[in-house]
């Protein structure tokens, strides 16, 4: 895997900037967030996917092979990030948890921090979960949907669009669309950045573009789907029981009854695929407009571009679908920096690191200091130099009291009720083998066991209510 990321790299360093430029005092900001996107970029080694704009940008700054989420959910994920504070602090664990009466909205987010040391902030599209929209304050301006300065009347909400062979149920439909890119929300949330891009700042900016897909429905334009020719479409590696050697509170979350079983006992799994891969395609394209726009802007060479997704996904995997689990293919996700004078061109960190960095990286970069509150730690020294010594693992949670710690080589799983699970990534990569219950490994279970989080608050979620995703 790793020699075919290098080389992927290799190829488009030759044609990408060299990121010479030093860093300013207080550099622009573009703040890319994706939703749903797991490690399917070809950045990172996948052979199906077609992404040649997220690849472009990869080449022109680090990225990162081992980055996760704080918690495989929307708005847990995001309130993390964007607060500073892990679930366990905050007692967002799902989707149902309104972020804006908890810990998380007593301390200065990241928006805030940024616009209380001189920086104009502005933004479109998901950042926060849409359910729980932040206060006004938090933007200089902000618009869900791409229209500037709508932030009341709910942005651009295009209307039912005409589809064809769509299949699916409640959410979970895919299917393409016999409309043009212009039809989509994704689109016109670029459409907003472009025009800041345009404009002429007196102050340096905080610009945050939050892009609905991959996120279900997978319903994009018919062109996408054309990419992928269903005959072609390759399902996710897995044994005949991916579920064995599981514990019954990792059965409990994959919910093989559910979604796995509908999808497989209709035979839509290859179409699903196809239609996660063509969402991601034109998650891409909007992805390449928008550096487009930056390259074109007075901007280019003194804006740092980050760029994350909230968590990852299943596809069948543990016979599971969607996020709400604590395996690799629902908390690992890509992350990518370009940072002018500081990270080199098609430069690779393999360090395992969580999004709790992303608050402390930012305000450490743009020379703001960083709140005492804020749990995650800066990986300026990681960027600066990809082999630096890191000795934090990733932490990701799911619901009360549900852990799992992510090494560069072992990932553990630990349950609120004692449920264990331990997979080796050097000779396991899909966690086939749990050895959590092989007394070989005690010594290793218990040192990952010392970094389990040791605040869990109680959940602020209404039981029962899992919420919209």
């Amino acid at each position: 895997m790793m020699h075919r990321i290098l080389s992927f790299l290799f190829v488009f360093m030759l044609v990408a900037p060299s990121n010479a430029a030093a860093l300013p005092a207080k550099p622009n900001v573009l703040f890319i967030a994706i939703d749903d996107l797991r490690d399917w970029v070809g950045f990172l080694g996948d052979k199906q996917v077609k992404t040649p704009n997220l690849d472009k940008l990869a080449a022109r700054g680090m990225i990162f092979t081992r980055s996760y989420c704080a918690a495989p959910v929307c708005n847990p994920s995001r309130t993390a990030l964007m607060s500073g504070l892990r679930p366990g602090a905050s007692g967002v664990y799902e989707n149902n948890a309104d972020w804006r009466k908890s810990p998380a909205a007593k301390v200065p987010n990241l928006t805030q921090h940024f616009m209380a040391n001189g920086y104009d902030v502005r933004g479109s599209g998901k950042i926060y979960h849409g359910s729980y929209p932040p206060p006004a304050d938090y933007w200089h301006d902000f618009s869900p949907g791409g229209i500037a300065g709508d932030a009341k009347k709910g942005g651009n909400k295009s209307a039912k669009k005409p589809q064809d062979s769509s299949w699916g149920y409640g959410n979970f439909t895919f299917g393409p669309l016999a409309t043009g890119d212009e039809s989509m929300e994704d689109y016109h949330i670029v459409d907003y950045c472009l025009k800041e891009l345009g404009k002429k700042h007196d102050k340096p900016f905080f610009l945050a573009c939050g892009l609905h897909k991959p996120h279900l429905t997978w319903q994009v334009p018919q062109k996408y789907f054309d990419i992928y020719p269903l005959d072609q479409v390759k399902l996710p590696k897995v044994k005949a029981n991916e579920l064995e050697g599981v514990p019954p509170a990792g059965i409990k979350m994959a919910k093989p009854m559910g979604d796995h079983k509908t999808i497989t006992e209709a035979g839509k799994w290859k179409e699903a695929v196809r239609a996660y891969l063509a969402t991601i395609t034109f998650c891409d394209a909007m992805v390449g407009r928008l550096i487009d726009g930056l390259d074109k802007s007075a901007y280019k060479d003194d804006t740092i571009i980050v760029l994350w997704s909230d968590h990852g996904w299943h596809l069948g995997e543990k016979d599971h679908w969607r996020k709400f689990a604590l395996w690799e293919q629902a908390t690992r996700s890509p992350m990518l920096y370009v940072v002018p004078g500081v990270t080199k061109a098609g430069s690779v960190c393999n360090r395992t690191v969580d999004y709790m960095s992303v608050y402390p990286t930012l305000s450490d970069l743009c020379g703001l200091g960083i709140p005492p509150h804020v749990q995650g730690r800066s990986i300026k020294p990681l960027l600066a130099d990809a082999n630096a010594k890191w000795p934090e693992p990733a932490i990701t949670t799911y619901l009360h009291g549900n852990h799992a710690i992510r090494t560069e080589k072992w990932r553990y799983i630990r349950y609120e009720n004692g449920d264990e699970e331990l997979y080796d990534h050097e000779v396991d990569p899909l966690e086939w083998n749990n050895l959590a219950k092989d007394a070989k490994f005690a010594s290793v279970k218990h040192d990952l066991f010392m970094s389990l989080p040791k605040e869990n608050v109680p959940d602020l979620g209404k039981k029962g209510a899992k919420g919209k995703e």
